[in-house]
């Protein structure tokens, strides 16, 4: 199992586990078509912006769309970025996994469909009956355009406003969900996990329905990891090893039956396998128990999705089972 330097003090996270954290069939092919992206959030783990150029190129769109063809095993393509939407290859790959019957996500940032070029998406999105997963960290104004820039809460409103009317939160082939992140961990007292999701959904779906007519179905909770631009935050503090240890604190082990690294197979720009999107912006590769790296055209050369036995763990595993677990479909334990 790969491990990665951890901060003194904090027990390595396979050392936690009462078994090692096995691969499961792989159901779900979650893909990062790349770095580019309209938003620079604070918390971005991609390290995703307007200036970044890193995309997928045409040859490795053509071999996920030939794993997407050839494996009937998946049933989720997960598509994810930067703003997924602005990097090459996003509308043919949503057409190949939509022929194909699979259940197609788009990790959205909702400004997206204000940028010149772009506003057919959410006609698109809603022809193609594709899941929307929002990103809106917050229901107040000013909490949102601090964590991703001046004037993004009005203009995602804008966009949730402009997909209900397509039918997105109402129709039920039309699923619109929100994403939720706690304030950034900036001093100890401010380190924390998200609160209960059930109670969080319900308030978040009062005030966007009072105050803005806005319908959407489920809110995903996801805690914030010591990865990406939030660690830098944390280096810059010196506060990455006790926001680690906080982590570490509330860890529970009823949430690893349900991690999604445990299904799933996550890829690059350049075609390179990972475990999770968060093993791949800390660049640990997923490996075959021979050791050798995987890449799409090894997949489709050995015609197998499940190659990896044992998910590769890193201190940053803390933050996916603290709590009631976090995840890209949000909590992972029904709260009492």
């Amino acid at each position: 199992m790969v491990q990665t330097p951890i901060p003194n003090k904090v027990t390595p996270f396979r050392d936690k586990l009462q078994a090692p954290l096995s691969k499961r069939q792989i159901t779900t092919l979650q893909i990062n078509l790349g770095k580019v992206c309209n938003l620079a959030c604070t918390h971005c783990h991609v390290e995703a912006g307007p200036k970044r150029t890193e995309q997928l190129s045409p040859e490795v769109r053509d071999r996920l769309i030939e794993i997407i063809d050839r494996f009937p095993q998946i049933q989720t393509v997960d598509l994810t970025g930067g703003a997924p939407e602005m990097n090459f290859g996003f509308e043919a790959i949503v057409l190949a996994a939509t022929k194909a019957k699979k259940e197609v996500i788009v990790r959205s940032n909702l400004t997206i469909y204000f940028v010149p070029g772009y506003e057919f998406l959410p006609e698109f999105c809603a022809r193609n009956r594709v899941r929307i997963v929002a990103s809106l960290p917050c229901y107040l104004a000013d909490n949102v355009d601090k964590m991703r820039g001046n004037g993004v809460f009005d203009d995602s409103v804008k966009a949730l406003q402009w997909l209900n009317s397509l039918g997105y939160g109402n129709d039920p082939n039309l699923v619109l969900d929100l994403v939720y992140n706690p304030p950034l961990p900036t001093s100890p007292e401010r380190f924390s996990l998200p609160p209960q999701q059930a109670q969080l959904e319900a308030a978040y779906k009062a005030h966007l329905g009072q105050q803005f007519g806005i319908q959407f179905n489920h809110l995903l909770t996801i805690t914030n990891l010591p990865i990406g631009r939030t660690k830098q935050l944390l280096d810059r503090l010196q506060l990455r090893q006790s926001y680690t240890q906080f982590l570490e604190d509330n860890y529970n082990t009823s949430t690893v039956e349900n991690l999604m690294c445990r299904d799933e197979l996550s890829v690059d720009y350049r075609g390179y396998i990972y475990d999770c999107d968060f093993n791949q912006m800390e660049d640990i590769p997923a490996k075959t128990r021979d050791g050798e790296v995987l890449t799409v055209a090894k997949l489709l050369e050995w015609g197998s999705l499940d190659l990896i036995d044992e998910v590769a763990t890193a201190s940053y595993c803390y933050g996916c089972t603290a709590g009631s677990g976090s995840s890209c479909g949000g909590a992972l334990l029904e709260e009492k």
